[in-house]
């Protein structure tokens, strides 16, 4: 059984369980921004089927909802936001006011946050970027869950990287990618439906191939995306978004993924460019002409096309929810 529901109900929901959860109300309503443009995107995994979750960690104290993010300049052009142990979301949103007026100033600004928790899907916070007219590049590490290439041991989060940039007309173009197979909480809603995941998708803690969504989470890996490449890819968004935001390391914050620890104190970075400053006044007409050699192929399309259907589709239509995460969701809220 499921139940329907609008994109203003997703946004009530969201933002009254995580303030029943210990979740200060400007600080869920960032979270809440995130979470119904998951859903709107189609991208469930990390819009209601990951609020239990983000009501437990914040009732329980592994997040603490009610902290208040700072920025600060630490070069000319970057910035350090401190989540606090809180969610990212809260730190990211003061960090890209920032962002955005130093980017045009200098051409290129770069936004670090540490000590911060999961931040959504990547692709939504560089969109924004986008939007407000700057290229945009986003790093995004989390708990190990991937083992380097050739190993058995997860060192790597599925480390997620992310491009946007903004079109003459319409919606950004967003490129949004895992360094693994599929994000690791694509396996989660596996096991919250009771479902198989298919092969190629994750060792078992033996290093043997599973479609046991359990006995992949339970100290198995995620495969990386394209072998020794995507397990390259994983390495460098470790870099970025840990190494260059004074963040813990994966294999530092998977104490907080096996609920041994507190926050996992992960990072995010970011990079705005402002095209006219390096790709000249014609950048955008340059843009497009490539991108119509993509639009031009039958049978071919840019990444982010099933995305955008999907926003048209739930905006009119809303979205389906089974009927066991809403009542649980509502049992957070109060309801």
């Amino acid at each position: 059984m499921s139940a329907q529901l609008t994109l203003e109900q997703v946004e009530e929901l969201t933002q009254s369980a995580l303030v029943a959860c210990n979740t200060r109300e400007d600080n869920a309503r960032s979270v809440t921004q995130s979470v119904v443009a998951s859903e709107a995107d189609g991208i469930h995994s990390h819009g209601l089927a990951r609020l239990p979750t983000y009501c437990e960690h914040a009732r329980c104290g592994k997040i603490d909802g009610n902290a208040n993010p700072t920025v600060e300049p630490v070069a000319p052009s970057g910035l350090l936001a401190d989540a606090k142990d809180g969610f990212a979301h809260p730190a990211i949103d003061r960090g890209l006011e920032r962002l955005y007026p130093l980017a045009r100033e200098q051409g290129i600004a770069a936004l670090a946050v540490t000590n911060s928790y999961n931040c959504g899907v990547c692709g939504y916070h560089v969109e924004r970027i986008a939007d407000a007219g700057l290229v945009a590049l986003g790093f995004v590490n989390a708990p190990a869950s991937i083992a380097p290439w050739g190993g058995s041991k997860a060192v790597f989060g599925t480390n997620p990287l992310s491009c946007a940039v903004p079109r003459r007309s319409g919606a950004p173009l967003v490129i949004d990618q895992s360094s693994s197979v599929i994000a690791k909480s694509e396996v989660v809603v596996h096991k919250q439906k009771g479902e198989p995941i298919p092969e190629g998708w994750a060792l078992d803690k033996h290093g043997h191939p599973t479609t046991d969504p359990e006995a992949a989470l339970d100290g198995g890996t995620m495969l990386p995306m394209g072998g020794y490449k995507g397990a390259g890819i994983a390495l460098i968004v470790e870099i970025m978004a840990a190494a260059m935001t004074r963040s813990n390391f994966a294999i530092d914050a998977s104490s907080f993924a096996t609920n041994e620890g507190g926050s996992p104190r992960t990072g995010q970075f970011f990079i705005a460019i402002d095209p006219a400053a390096f790709g000249g006044p014609d950048f955008g007409d340059r843009l497009e002409h490539m991108l119509a050699a993509i639009e031009g192929q039958e049978g071919a399309r840019l990444p982010g096309q099933g995305r955008l259907a999907a926003r048209e589709r739930t905006g009119a239509e809303g979205i389906t929810i089974a009927d066991a995460l809403y009542e649980k969701i509502r049992g957070y809220a109060g309801a």
